[in-house]
């Protein structure tokens, strides 16, 4: 069961639900154990002079303490809980990538137009899978592998082509951060759609694409 303490108002009444009560190791070993998801320990922050500072060195660090710790992130990954909890016990300050392209591939879209987006699928009835919200202001919709073979002709039927719109596919050879990580002083990581018994069997993209492409268009 994924722990929830309060929500945050969205567009529409959306509401974005933030974590508590867990460790990210105890979190890293649910997302496998109870979703089947490969996860990767990635980098992590260090109090360096009094501020808190990325791991891999990096001053101007973009995502400190929520980025791969290495070129062989995506070899490391794993699905088994018991090798999860061994890893985050070695480095429990770590943070959670789940790698893309295996259980899920993941669109990626601006934090507004999301919110407008599950807004849209509600009164539609539409259920989407789980959804991120990242401190950078992004929405990621956890969909189906393989989207991001579909997306050019998904959105050349509704009119619009990917270079039109601020919409991304995150599949093979990518990775969402997962919640709770945070990304240094820029917050945390949080579920919009946390994930759920009812959101386990994930939409396909083209279910979920016409609301997002919509929401993009209707964004820019």
């Amino acid at each position: 069961m994924f722990i929830v303490e309060e929500t945050i108002a969205g567009a529409d009444a959306v509401q974005i639900p933030t974590q508590r009560g867990e460790s990210l190791l105890e979190t890293a070993v649910r997302y496998a154990e109870e979703r089947h998801w490969d996860v990767v320990p990635g980098t992590w922050t260090e109090v360096v002079d009094g501020m808190h500072a990325c791991s891999c060195g990096d001053a101007a660090c973009s995502a400190p303490g929520a980025h791969p710790a290495g070129p062989d992130w995506a070899d490391r990954a794993t699905g088994s809980a018991g090798a999860a909890r061994r890893m985050w016990q070695q480095r429990p300050g770590a943070s959670i990538l789940l790698p893309t392209g295996r259980a899920f591939d993941a669109i990626s879209v601006p934090e507004t137009a999301g919110l407008l987006a599950l807004a849209r699928m509600e009164r539609m009835s539409l259920t989407p899978g789980p959804v991120t919200r990242t401190p950078h202001r992004r929405t990621e919709f956890f969909v189906l592998p393989g989207a991001a073979a579909k997306l050019p002709d998904l959105l050349r039927a509704l009119g619009w082509t990917a270079s039109s719109l601020d919409l991304a596919v995150l599949g093979e050879g990518a990775y969402v951060t997962a919640p709770p990580t945070r990304v240094g002083r820029h917050g945390a990581v949080q579920w919009v759609r946390r994930p759920t018994q009812e959101n386990r069997w994930l939409p396909d993209a083209e279910e979920l694409v016409p609301a997002l492409a919509y929401a993009c268009g209707q964004n820019r």
